[in-house]
């Protein structure tokens, strides 16, 4: 049974989704990492009940989160049939196709093809009859982008997809994308790019403010640029985090200079009552035009210290 407290914090902890309907939490929970096939089932369960208990309902996937490929969207399939089936229309869950899935021709990019079989499989994987939100998680260069955005049409009068959302485009493509759907009555509701403090890209390229002034609501992944902004690399690489397993973080991140940015950073934390990790999630929420933050997290603690934060005060 979920917490009947879940929704404490109603007024503070949401915020609107550009110009839609839609409210998201704050803090969003991502599945990139930790909760594939490689990762303990128990410990997906106890992060995933735990978020939900204190008003995470946005889940975030993409076809090939988790290792192997696909298995994070197992993970949840079974935790949607054992847990989460009686709280199906409290949740609000996306996934995402464009980077490399499968073998062959059809396994990537932004085909009609790949889009409408790939979003088929995440269904079966979770165990749903649609998504809330389906992204197009990269710029198809060789694609019409005319190709690839009347599949997402497609897919939404389909009924597999209630809302469109658009992942790690450049802007003018963006700006497209945003005219071509509105023309067919299918808006675009989101943008997810990667913002934290070490990594302003929206903000310099001009994506962030578009989306704002055109009502259009901007998730932020990687606010914690994968770990580094937060206290566990001020004194080395702990020999369980992201870093030494040397696969999406490598060890020449941590320069001098950032492990002295790192230092002054927790100062100015510890000065506000804050951990480095809750600071970041602080300053991308503060960005004018964000609507949530994803954090990828590995325990319980960690989740928990992400939500020690008087931005939802």
């Amino acid at each position: 049974m979920a917490s009947e407290a879940r929704y404490a914090q109603m007024e503070t902890f949401y915020n609107r989704c550009g110009r839609s309907g839609v409210r998201l939490p704050k803090i969003s929970l991502g599945f990139w990492h930790n909760f594939g096939a490689d990762a303990p089932f128990e410990r997906s369960r106890e992060i995933t009940r735990y978020a939900f208990d204190r008003g995470i309902v946005h889940f975030d996937f993409a076809n090939n989160y988790g290792m192997p490929f696909g298995s994070a969207e197992m993970t949840f399939g079974r935790l949607m049939d054992e847990d989460f089936r009686p709280y199906r229309d409290e949740l609000f869950i996306s996934t995402k196709a464009g980077y490399n899935m499968w073998p062959g021709l059809y396994g990537e990019w932004g085909s009609r093809k790949y889009l409408m079989a790939s979003l088929d499989q995440s269904l079966r994987r979770m165990h749903l009859d649609y998504v809330d939100l389906f992204y197009s998680h990269r710029y198809d260069p060789e694609t019409p982008i005319e190709e690839t955005l009347q599949a997402m049409v497609d897919i939404v009068r389909s009924g597999k997809a209630l809302y469109l959302g658009i992942s790690n485009w450049p802007l003018e493509p963006l700006r497209k994308a945003v005219t071509y759907l509105r023309e067919r009555d299918v808006p675009l509701l989101i943008y997810q790019g990667k913002l934290n403090m070490l990594d302003r890209g929206p903000i310099d390229t001009g994506i962030l403010d578009f989306c704002h002034q055109e009502g259009i609501g901007f998730i932020a992944y990687s606010p914690l640029a994968q770990g580094l902004l937060s206290d566990r690399y001020l004194n080395g690489i702990p020999l369980d985090s992201r870093m030494a397993q040397n696969r999406y973080l490598k060890p020449e991140r941590l320069t001098p200079e950032l492990k002295e940015y790192l230092t002054r950073l927790g100062e100015q934390a510890n000065s506000a009552g804050r951990t480095i990790a809750q600071e970041a999630l602080h300053w991308v929420l503060e960005q004018r035009g964000v609507t949530s933050v994803l954090v990828g997290v590995s325990s319980v603690e960690q989740l928990e210290d992400n939500l020690k934060n008087r931005r939802f005060a």
